[in-house]
């Protein structure tokens, strides 16, 4: 048996894993052994055979919850390894030495192996030799949001009566053409998809700068189902995928089931507050909604993309222009000869305050629970923010061109914009033009 075959798991800390797996399994198992081999004493041969047996038993029941089972595979053997670290465990067994293990300890990667549990310090060599051979081929690790950041769902049961029309424009589901369609009809899960323009790009370039992994606070078929549309030949992911099932807390997405250093992790989402404690490693995605449901889910009263007929630009949507700061992030990260002890959260957060950088900002009549937000915001931008009038400010940001402020801003010729315009740039990484976002005073 091969673990190998029987994974999906083939690239990065995975791999390094498998082959663990493999090691312990067939390195010294007597089907490739040389003659001379032979003469290993038969309590030896049997040892090993009892271990492939009782590995081979967990594989076999894989998707049973049948624990008599397991059990009975555990006790074939009182063959112990006394020296064994235990790195981790199928079920309660010793993925490596075989032994029953008490308790529970670790992290569960379900994600690449049903039932599989690995051990802190396992974790962490894996991370570390992992570091190593991504760095050598500077790449880092990108994690993925699905929904609202590389494409849009809805129940085809909430599609609105403008939005029928899709009915008759999806594309196919066959292994050929899926790579080629954006608009998908799931009768199976009753659902219709649509992928954000310029995803395919976007993933093929990703793909030469990181090692990348879909991460989903949707259940686990939504996202192995999302992954075949996104990833049909699987070039990109693999087994790389996780759902709210395989996270360690409820609601909350968390890099301790990702097998990546934290200081090499970027992190695509359109939700800040499911990262809480990593927003440092993440940047925030303008929200895609292409069907009316996604926009009464976040209480936007206004027609959808579908209903109006209409898309984001291919070339200039959210995804082309976060696309161009990765490589820019990238670039900075190996910029220097050695970056073995860069931190990508560093780059990040250098690369930000480049965004609004020079610019003084006061606010004027913004709801008052809105402007800590705001501020931090354009601080983290790198602009300053004033209380009061000085004349070094550059920009008045207010939803009243009528204000005192704003009065004093267009005499003394400073920009007067709405505070969208700090949002679109932190939503793109970019200094926004003002006149796209400027305050008109009410006739």
């Amino acid at each position: 048996m091969s673990v190998v075959t029987d994974s999906p798991v083939h690239s990065s800390s995975s791999d390094d894993f498998i082959a663990f797996l493999d090691a312990e399994l067939d390195a010294s198992s007597p089907d490739s052994s040389p003659d001379k081999e032979v003469v290993k004493q038969d309590d030896e041969l049997q040892s090993v055979r009892t271990k492939r047996r009782k590995f081979e038993s967990i594989e076999e029941t894989e998707g049973s919850t049948s624990e008599g089972i397991v059990k009975r595979s555990l006790e074939a053997s009182s063959e112990v390894d006394v020296c064994c670290t235990h790195p981790g465990s199928f079920g309660n067994m010793c993925i490596r030495c075989g032994q029953k293990l008490d308790g529970e300890s670790g992290v569960t990667f379900g994600y690449i192996h049903k039932g599989l549990r690995l051990h802190d310090e396992e974790i962490s060599r894996l991370r570390n030799t992992d570091m190593k051979s991504l760095l050598g081929r500077k790449k880092l690790y990108l994690v993925l949001d699905l929904d609202h950041t590389l494409l849009n769902s809805t129940h085809l049961a909430q599609l609105t009566s403008e939005e029928l029309h899709l009915l008759n424009q999806t594309d196919s589901l066959t292994m050929i053409d899926v790579s080629k369609g954006s608009l998908f009809k799931l009768e199976h899960m009753n659902m219709m998809t649509k992928l954000r323009p310029f995803v395919r790009p976007f993933l093929k370039e990703a793909s030469e700068m990181f090692e990348m992994y879909i991460y989903t606070m949707g259940d686990r078929p939504y996202a192995l189902e999302m992954a075949k549309l996104l990833d049909p030949q699987g070039e990109y992911f693999n087994a790389k995928v996780i759902s709210r099932d395989d996270g360690t807390q409820k609601h909350q997405k968390g890099l301790d089931v990702v097998l990546g250093q934290e200081s090499a992790v970027i992190i695509l989402d359109d939700t800040e507050h499911a990262w809480m404690k990593h927003k440092d490693n993440l940047i925030l995605m303008e929200r895609y909604h292409f069907f009316g449901s996604s926009c009464r889910q976040f209480g936007f009263n206004c027609k959808s993309l579908a209903e109006l007929k209409s898309d984001e630009d291919e070339t200039d949507g959210a995804l082309a222009k976060i696309l161009k700061v990765l490589k820019q992030v990238h670039c900075m990260f190996f910029d220097k000869q050695d970056f073995d002890d860069q931190d990508v959260r560093q780059v990040l957060s250098s690369v930000r305050r480049e965004v609004l950088s020079g610019c003084v900002i006061i606010f004027s009549r913004i709801v008052h629970g809105a402007i800590p937000s705001l501020r931090k915001m354009a601080e983290q931008m790198g602009a300053t923010c004033l209380t009061e009038i000085d004349p070094s400010v550059t920009h008045v940001v207010a939803t009243d061109a009528g204000t005192e402020k704003c009065r004093w801003a267009v005499k003394e010729k400073k920009f007067v914009v709405h505070p969208l315009w700090i949002e679109a740039a932190n939503y793109f990484w970019q200094k926004q033009p003002e006149e796209n976002f400027s305050l008109k005073k009410k006739q």
